[in-house]
């Protein structure tokens, strides 16, 4: 509810600001030259220039991210505007040119030149972790929030699995949202295919995301839940749904099944019921696609914890609403409650959303020593 209550102000927001472009467009000269010093042809002038950046915006990008581009052009006119205010009070007098227009559109166009660079250059985060538990040192890298043919296809993802081998992991653990409704069959397949040329010590694990079964039908997709299974364990991934495994005699991988299974008619176990079985003696890693539930975590008594599903907040500046407002219990980065370890990554690409004007696109390298 609350995110459908979002949506909507998003939407009022749009319109909204298409009403202030529109407005501030017919301050520029060229459009008042075009308008004839008639108000009417200058607002349906100013509209007509609204219209087409939009369109071009859908054209070069898709409806999405066009009403990404808008939303951030109209607040950082807004800010121009009120510098340009500012600035008309010192020199009270003024200006000859509509500066302030001619900055907004600028400054926009380059900020979301770095938004799309940061979401489509994908760079290594890197944490060292302590531990008084006798593990020795363990190199994770985490892969999340793929979404398979959202900023990349199969083959740069392969490419992005060879710079991972140049870490040198002891495990890679993917924490959900590998593919979505939106990555076809050839590129799932791939993408499994990839997964099997990482080079590691005691493998790769995989848990699902809310987007990994889909919200769409299986026919739209062109495949089904089970193919996607049936490629991952054929390319060596361990799955794991609330089941925890052993490694070396050293350290247990704990992979949740995903808060949204409980929509979906399942229940998925607690985590002190994960571990029941677990020798506490022993570290701990809890695989989570979304960051929630951390006091039980730490309560439960798990080392690290492992999510992604935020992509780091994504957009600014509604970067931290999903805390705001309950939905997560941390948006990006490195956490400690008591003992208990908690890292969220921004993921390694997005879903829909081409730009990154918050975070970077990143998987991360876990060092940890005991």
């Amino acid at each position: 509810m609350m995110w459908m209550i979002i949506f909507i102000l998003v939407i009022a927001a749009f319109g909204a600001g298409l009403v202030f472009l529109t407005s501030r467009f017919g301050k520029f000269s060229v459009v008042r030259k075009l308008a004839k010093g008639s108000k009417r042809k200058l607002w349906l002038v100013s509209a007509g220039c609204v219209a087409a950046l939009f369109l071009i915006l859908m054209l070069v990008l898709d409806f999405i991210n066009a009403i990404i581009c808008i939303l951030h052009l109209v607040l950082i006119w807004l800010l121009c505007e009120g510098i340009g205010l500012l600035v008309k009070r010192i020199r009270k007098k003024e200006g000859k040119y509509y500066y302030v227009g001619a900055f907004a559109l600028v400054i926009t166009i380059t900020y979301m030149c770095v938004g799309w660079y940061c979401a489509h250059h994908v760079v290594a985060t890197r944490y060292c972790i302590d531990s008084d538990k006798k593990i020795g040192n363990l190199r994770i890298v985490q892969i999340t929030d793929s979404h398979i043919g959202a900023t990349f296809h199969a083959e740069e993802f392969a490419a992005y699995m060879e710079e991972i081998n140049k870490e040198e992991p002891d495990v890679v653990l993917i924490t959900g949202d590998f593919v979505d409704d939106g990555t076809d069959r050839e590129d799932m397949i791939g993408a499994c295919e990839a997964l099997s040329k990482l080079q590691t010590k005691y493998g790769v694990y995989f848990v699902y995301g809310n987007h990994d079964k889909g919200y769409f039908s299986e026919q739209s997709r062109g495949w089904t839940q089970e193919e996607l299974a049936e490629n991952l364990k054929k390319n060596n991934v361990v799955i794991l749904e609330d089941e925890s495994i052993l490694i070396d005699d050293r350290f247990y991988i704990v992979g949740r099944m995903d808060l949204s299974e409980n929509k979906n008619g399942h229940s998925r176990a607690a985590i002190s019921e994960l571990l029941e079985q677990t020798d506490k003696g022993k570290y701990i890693v809890v695989m989570d696609h979304q960051p929630r539930e951390y006091d039980s975590l730490a309560e439960a008594g798990v080392d690290l914890c492992l999510s992604g599903h935020t992509h780091g907040g994504q957009l600014l500046p509604i970067t931290y609403v999903g805390e705001w407002i309950g939905a997560n219990d941390r948006t990006y980065g490195h956490e400690k409650r008591g003992d208990t370890n908690f890292i969220v990554s921004s993921g390694i690409s997005d879903w829909a959303i081409d730009f990154k004007t918050g975070c970077k696109a990143e998987y991360t390298v876990i060092d940890i020593g005991g």
